[in-house]
């Protein structure tokens, strides 16, 4: 494997600004009034208004997390955010239809050239509301659905709101809560039954304003027998105020159907990421969680496979990069619901500087006699004297013939390793990056070849300066 050239990458990618003019704009601060507001500018019915009203009671009645958050959370200020800035909410299906400014940041993130290349159907997001959307028209042809979340409960209701909130309930913590109350925007897909969508959707999230929120809600309903893989990334420019995404994905894989979802995340290092991420894989079919955190100021996300049927299958694999200054908590949830289920949880993070990632899981076995299976891997990887890593495994587990396994393992970069690599002629800063891609390269096999790249190129540019 050949180190990657640093003067290749350009350090400020995804960290840029343009100003922006934003018509609709729901004023700082979290009230009903802002609720009001929202429900007014989308131009939704009774029952959803009503159904943000009572979400945002229930987020100002639930406390902050306090026993397992780490210490920095309690510098988010909720009455400091935008929680609806947008130029319209008319979705673009050209990019040639897309405002300037829009059009501009998603060429320079490179999502037209990667829709061009391999991608089946994008979606874009900037801030509130997706500014464009295509899919093409085979799928469309198939009955494939691809669609922002505001347009899935307007024009596909009988499909849409029966799941709406089914996975992640409004209650199940402060953050789904919140995100209830005002989110916009996100996907709404639905692939009908046996349909086997060949090249992958993705959808792009872009935080654009200063102090400012997004809360995006993904819907994804593979129907019996089909399969599908779904990408998503996301980007901030970088401010010196603090800014939220709080997100809920809910997945619902119909039997035999099989779900691939493939999330990268490279958040300025001013964002609160704090996602509830949620699927539910019934008989016999599987849920494949890929996931990458890089930057942020706090992450807090534990993609969660719920095991409802016999032989359903789950596997999240996962990696952080918390760099001085950030908290990568994150990990991954496994319910047994069913008997003959099968999960694994891979997980590889790396701690530079004075940083601090965390795994944090769940493995619940419920079934009595079930013969259920989970594997979960856990290993971080320190580069300096000030790094950190934890591990907060919980395991669960009823009745008997279940196999359930936990191994966790946390090194530092072996300074004989790099003497050798140098004595071979690399510099310290090559040696070093050899000896973590090494570390992290059997997990980005797993991500599609134009990923895996710029995944190496993103953690590259989070190492620099670790050597010393």
């Amino acid at each position: 494997m050949n180190p990657i050239d640093m003067a290749e990458i350009n350090p400020s990618r995804g960290h840029f600004h343009y100003d922006t003019p934003y018509p609709l704009d729901a004023g700082v601060g979290l009230s009903h009034a802002t609720i009001d507001y929202i429900s007014d500018a989308k131009k939704e019915e009774p029952w959803i208004r009503e159904w943000r009203h009572q979400a945002l009671d229930i987020f100002l009645h639930k406390p902050m997390p306090q026993e397992w958050s780490p210490d920095v959370l309690h510098e988010l200020c909720f009455d400091d955010l935008h929680y609806y800035l947008a130029q319209g909410t008319d979705v673009k299906q050209s990019w040639e239809e897309v405002s300037p400014d829009i059009q501009q940041t998603f060429e320079r993130l490179g999502i037209p050239e990667q829709e061009r290349k391999f991608l089946a159907g994008v979606e874009a997001q900037f801030d509130s509301e997706a500014a464009y959307a295509r899919i093409q028209k085979t799928l469309q042809d198939q009955g494939v659905i691809f669609v922002s979340s505001s347009e899935g409960l307007a024009h596909y209701p009988e499909i849409f709101r029966p799941y709406f909130g089914s996975v992640v309930p409004v209650k199940d913590n402060k953050f789904s809560a919140l995100n209830s109350a005002v989110f916009s925007g996100g996907s709404f897909i639905y692939v009908p039954p046996h349909v086997k969508v060949t090249q992958p959707l993705q959808a792009y999230f872009r935080i654009n304003a200063e102090n400012s929120g997004q809360f995006e809600r993904t819907l994804i309903i593979v129907d019996e027998g089909a399969e599908m893989t779904y990408m998503e990334g996301c980007t901030a420019p970088s401010f010196s105020k603090a800014m939220l995404h709080s997100a809920v994905v809910e997945l619902i894989v119909r039997p035999h159907a099989k779900m691939q979802y493939i999330s990268i995340q490279n958040w300025s290092h001013n964002v609160f990421n704090l996602v509830t991420k949620r699927g539910v894989a019934h008989e016999n079919a599987e849920i494949r969680w890929i996931d990458c955190n890089i930057g942020s100021k706090l992450t807090m996300k534990y993609p969660c496979i719920v095991l409802k049927d016999e032989r359903a299958k789950g596997e999240v694999i996962s990696i952080a990069v918390a760099h001085t200054g950030q908290w990568q908590d994150t990990g991954a949830k496994m319910i047994h619901l069913a008997p003959h289920t099968s999960s694994r949880v891979l997980s590889k993070s790396i701690s530079i500087g004075e940083g601090n990632a965390i795994y944090r899981g769940l493995v619940d076995v419920h079934p009595r006699d079930g013969h259920c299976k989970n594997y979960t891997q856990c290993d971080a990887l320190l580069l300096n004297v000030g790094s950190r890593s934890h591990t907060f495994p919980t395991i669960r587990v009823r009745g008997d013939r279940h196999c359930v396994q936990h191994e966790a393992s946390i090194s530092k970069i072996s300074e004989e390793q790099l003497f050798y690599l140098q004595q071979r002629g690399l510099p310290k800063a090559q040696a070093l990056s050899l000896s973590v891609n090494g570390f992290i390269n059997d997990l980005l096999r797993e991500f599609p070849m134009e990923y895996s790249v710029e995944l190496k190129r993103l953690i590259e540019l989070e190492m620099e300066g670790a050597v010393g």
